[in-house]
């Protein structure tokens, strides 16, 4: 069988996380087959639990940590307070010693998650479920900025055991999960006329249900209305989550009676009998199976993997298979990877900083980065992981990365100075670009002055920036 290099080195770098070294050699022979055969692993997605903590148990851990820091806190300054006349007689304190890193429950928890994730994508031999698992992540996202507990576990638990099944089994996962009923306010939200509302007068909350409608499923400008927003908040609330200071459920999600909104809810013409929580959970179903979300994800996703500017077929052959099959996820992939249009398009498309990152590890192998510094890069960029600006997630155009090129040399400098020494640059454009890779960037990377400049144009050459 005829080998396809360029096939093969162009599915890593638009379809995985980019080659390592034999890798496009490895794919060569059948790269399309090669992209649906890791679609049929099971659980290609799943990362095992090992040291990480369920988002219930992360959130009661730092829950507890934060009491206990504050009652040594308070115990301090009531000592402090004690002896303070003492000490004034006895005259200025002696000079303090450094004082080692002090333990920090969020920073481990986040550093642990993380590590998870870029463990998982240098892994990876292709690495087309983990792109998924990230798309899905930045498209249902959550932030760590407002729950840092719970970021990276609601990644594991909500986003990766669904990015290949059914989009409402994801939808309910991800809308229902404790980090994103806090992180949009819908674990705080009491319908109005409910006990809990009547009695303590307390609000509703719509912004779960104006970001379901506008961003993750239906799309802006779908038809939808401010009485839908409103109504289908009424039907979302009690889906809410114990607290933190529960010593067993804390963090756990869990339906109260007492807030949620009684009566029959209107969403797009629909009335809504159902009692309690399977009101929410039936207008999730219908906005799943809907047409304009076919649309909104078939978009997504070709926007994502393709071009900015998606190929009108592609978008409407990703349509027509979502509403075919009932948004059964791993079809929509198994079409996106087998389009003409997705490998006919020109390589275009900026990668992000999280790709760019992982591909440039990847590019020599390195397995076991400084956690820190990974995440280091991810912030200087303007990509902080699980950390998106706003509840649309982190853009997905080139326009909005172009501005941090300057920083991706920087730190593709520093990167090579590093290692740059050890590589062999020229074979290296053969194993991460092959023949995608230009006369003039082999070239460039032939004439640098030292391996380590080499190495730092691959990194920043356009082929290699690019998917």
């Amino acid at each position: 069988m005829a080998l396809d290099l360029k096939s093969a080195a162009l599915a890593l770098h638009r379809f995985g996380v980019g080659p390592r070294r034999g890798g496009i050699a490895a794919i060569a022979s059948d790269p399309r087959g090669a992209l649906l055969a890791e679609l049929d692993r099971p659980d290609i997605a799943q990362i095992a639990g090992g040291d990480l903590k369920t988002s219930a148990q992360a959130l009661r851990a730092l829950f507890e940590f934060r009491s206990a820091k504050r009652a040594r806190q308070i115990v301090a300054k009531r000592e402090a307070e004690q002896h303070q006349p003492a000490m004034e007689m006895a005259g200025p304190p002696a000079p303090s010693t450094p004082k080692p890193e002090q333990p920090n429950v969020a920073r481990d928890i986040y550093r642990g998650e993380a590590s998870a994730r870029i463990d998982a994508a240098l892994g990876a031999d292709i690495g087309f479920a983990e792109r998924l698992v990230w798309f899905w992540s930045n498209h249902f996202c959550v932030s760590a900025n407002k729950i840092v507990s719970m970021a990276g576990a609601y990644e594991r638990e909500a986003i990766r055991p669904h990015i290949l099944g059914s989009f409402a089994d994801l939808l309910l996962a991800a809308e229902s999960h404790p980090a994103m009923l806090f992180y949009l306010d819908n674990a705080a939200s009491v319908g109005p006329d409910s006990i809990a509302g009547i009695n303590r007068s307390r609000g509703l909350n719509e912004n779960l249900a104006r970001e379901i409608l506008e961003l993750h499923t239906l799309g802006v400008r779908s038809g939808y209305t401010q009485d839908d927003v409103t109504n289908f908040a009424k039907a979302l609330t009690g889906w809410t989550m114990a607290g933190a200071g529960n010593p067993d459920h804390g963090g756990e999600f869990m339906f109260v009676p007492r807030m949620h909104e009684p009566g029959a809810q209107t969403v797009l013409g629909t009335s809504y009998p159902q009692p309690g929580q399977e009101q929410g959970r039936a207008i999730l179903m219908e906005l799943a199976h809907h047409p304009a979300t076919a649309r909104h994800i078939a978009s997504k996703l070709a926007r994502h993997f393709v071009a900015d500017d998606a190929p009108p077929a592609l978008v409407e052959r990703l349509t027509k298979t979502f509403r075919d099959t009932g948004g059964n996820l791993k079809e929509i992939a198994r079409v996106l990877v087998t389009s003409p249009e997705s490998w006919d398009a020109p390589r275009g498309k900026l990668k992000s900083p999280a790709e760019w990152i992982v591909a440039s590890l990847r590019a020599v192998d390195t397995r076991e980065p400084r956690i820190e510094r990974v995440l280091q890069a991810h912030n200087l960029l303007g990509q902080p992981l699980w950390r998106p600006p706003a509840p649309k997630g982190f853009s997905d155009e080139s326009s909005a990365w172009l501005d941090g090129l300057t920083s991706r040399l920087d730190i593709a400098n520093t990167f090579a100075s590093q290692i740059g020494d050890l590589l062999d640059p020229p074979a290296l454009v053969d194993e991460v670009l092959g023949p995608l890779a230009s006369t003039d960037t082999r070239q460039s990377v032939a004439r640098a002055e030292s391996r380590s400049q080499a190495f730092a144009l691959l990194l920043m050459s356009p082929e290699f920036q690019r998917r």
